[in-house]
């Protein structure tokens, strides 16, 4: 599968709305309870949505916020759908999360469903969260998305308070019947502190649990800003099967990229297919702005929801001249601008490391990621 994403991103996140009635330690919004006058309104998000659907995106995903604090949100999702989309959603765990509206979520067109669940038991979850009777809430909602036939996602945010738990955290999601676990790695914004973040050899440790415990579960396991995962699995996967990694360099810059062969299915064996229902994977390395385009609930548009860098608005520019365009996606979509090791490292191209978080720590969105360990040129 040949993917130009100079031209076209894979996935498109619209967080229709700041508005949350949950006060997440880490939220990268700091979402408020209400919403703003400034959202864009239900015919600009139709019009967004039609931009949307001329790229043609893999993965498109409504957020917040709640994105359910808009009486709109359902309807945005019918109209994704007719328009060709396979529209997914990122609900809070609050009392509007039932499961009447999840089966309405359903008839209207939804076709995968993510939510947060940041620990195994309801005492830490709901710390984390701010607000009791969200982990139980969340529980609930993945289990009627079960009974729907709607696909569910569940996003593990990884810092200090949540890390140990982990273990505990896989042996409730096989339970659970998801497709898919992605576990965000903690950006250092809104709510984020770089205190909760772990350390880059904790990183790596994790990065092995992550590995193995891939090819034991029902559902796959990716990650959110560790784009070093992908060096990593290529690194464990190539001591597995005793093959050389040199093979994989290219003539020419001497980078890297053996993308097409695992990211599909991650450690799995080859020729594996995924779940039906499972959250779409890239063919290749999805970064801030390669690949990757955030709108906000005004209409700004950002690599990244976790990388506050504007590189235009909706409202006065199209959304796929601004993704093409602007300098900002262009400048990190050319790898040759990364400063550090990150520019220095033979899997640039397939990693790149966390723009977001280099830009959240430094304050240079080019530096190197400042949780990854590895030391450029040890790759065999």
């Amino acid at each position: 599968m040949n993917v130009d994403f100079n031209q076209s991103p894979f996935v498109v996140i619209w967080e229709n709305t700041r508005a949350c009635d949950l006060a997440c330690v880490h939220c990268r919004a700091a979402a408020q309870s209400r919403r703003s006058q400034f959202e864009l309104t239900t015919e600009e998000g139709y019009a967004l949505i039609d931009e949307v659907a001329r790229l043609q995106p893999k993965v498109f995903v409504i957020t917040g916020g709640d994105p359910l604090k808009r009486e709109d949100t359902l309807d945005m999702i019918e109209y994704a759908k007719e328009r060709g989309l396979e529209p997914s959603l990122t609900p809070s765990a609050t009392p509007l999360l039932t499961e009447a509206t999840v089966s309405r979520m359903k008839r209207r067109g939804l076709s995968r469903m993510a939510v947060s669940l940041d620990a195994s038991r309801a005492d830490l979850h709901d710390d984390f969260r701010r607000v009791p009777g969200s982990f139980d809430l969340t529980l609930r909602a993945i289990r009627q998305a079960g009974i729907e036939g709607i696909p569910v996602q569940v996003n593990t945010t990884v810092t200090r308070r949540t890390v140990d738990d982990l273990p505990q955290m896989v042996e409730l999601l096989k339970d659970l019947g998801i497709v898919m676990w992605s576990v965000f790695f903690l950006v250092p914004t809104g709510r984020g502190k770089k205190a909760d973040l772990i350390t880059p050899e904790a990183v790596e440790a994790l990065f092995g649990f992550l590995y193995e415990t891939s090819k034991k579960v029902p559902f796959s396991i990716r990650t959110t800003e560790a784009m070093h995962y992908r060096r990593y699995m290529l690194q464990r996967m190539a001591i597995e099967s005793g093959r050389s990694l040199a093979g994989l360099r290219d003539a020419k810059t001497g980078l890297i990229d053996a993308s097409t062969l695992f990211l599909q299915n991650g450690p799995r064996p080859l020729g594996i297919q995924p779940q039906p229902g499972a959250i779409s994977r890239a063919p290749r390395g999805v970064n801030e702005a390669k690949g990757f385009v955030f709108i906000s609930h005004i209409g700004d548009v950002y690599p990244s929801g976790f990388l506050p860098l504007k590189a235009g608005n909706v409202k006065n520019e199209a959304l796929g001249d601004i993704y093409r365009n602007s300098p900002l996606f262009t400048k990190l979509r050319d790898n040759s601008n990364l400063k550090g090791k990150c520019g220095r490292c033979e899997f640039r191209e397939l990693c790149g490391g966390s723009r977001a978080r280099a830009w959240a720590v430094t304050g240079d969105v080019f530096a190197e990621d400042p949780l990854c360990i590895y030391q450029p040129g040890r790759a065999h």
